[in-house]
């Protein structure tokens, strides 16, 4: 595991974070899309992984970015974004991303949405939040959890594995929060084995 580094706080961070923001948990680019080994070779996936996540970020504009992760080759990718690096080891990607929502409660932020960083064809995150409660973007199977957008104080806890999507909306109506299904074709298609992949997207419009 890569050492840790010293991160800006959330206050002091050059992007403005309002009661909005983006959270975006990251792996490390040489270990990402190992089933995808019978298709592309450890550098192609590592490129491929870079490329989606770079995808990702530029969605998320104009709302300001956090990624999470525990590898410093992503941390520093994410600070040539500008984007907030919320720094979590060893805590699992439902540990990682429930971390980062109270590290963005604890700046002000009120509604996150989170968003893998393996969507090919993102675009326009901003969309999916901003109407209350919580917002569910599910794969193309209608299994996974794309995207979840929420309020940061809900107290969610996150499932993210086969299944996500039933389980994340278990536990919106455990919460007594009101739950929103969108269907986004841009933002259902992620990359987890051979049959997936597909180019990525080029760069979106400034």
């Amino acid at each position: 595991m890569a050492a840790a580094s010293h991160e800006p706080s959330l206050p002091g961070h050059p992007l403005r974070f309002g009661p909005r923001a983006v959270l975006i948990p990251v792996k490390a680019f040489d270990q990402a899309k190992r089933r995808l080994h019978l298709a592309l070779d450890e550098r192609e996936r590592s490129e491929l992984a870079r490329a989606m996540a770079d995808r990702v970020v530029s969605a998320a504009s104009p709302l300001p970015v956090a990624v999470v992760c525990d590898d410093t080759e992503v941390a520093d990718w994410a600070r040539g974004h500008r984007a907030l690096v919320i720094w979590e080891p060893g805590r699992g990607l439902n540990g990682a991303v429930e971390a980062g929502v109270e590290r963005l409660r604890a700046g002000g932020v009120a509604e996150v949405t989170v968003s893998h960083a393996d969507l090919p064809r993102a675009s326009g995150l901003a969309q999916v939040g901003g109407v209350g409660g919580i917002t569910l973007v599910p794969d193309r199977y209608g299994n996974g959890t794309n995207v979840i957008t929420l309020p940061t104080d809900a107290g969610f806890q996150f499932s993210y594995g086969p299944g996500s999507f039933a389980r994340h909306r278990g536990e919106a109506e455990r919460l007594g929060l009101p739950v929103r299904v969108l269907h986004r074709p841009d933002l259902a298609w992620d990359i987890d084995v051979p049959g997936d992949v597909v180019p990525v997207a080029g760069p979106l419009p400034a």
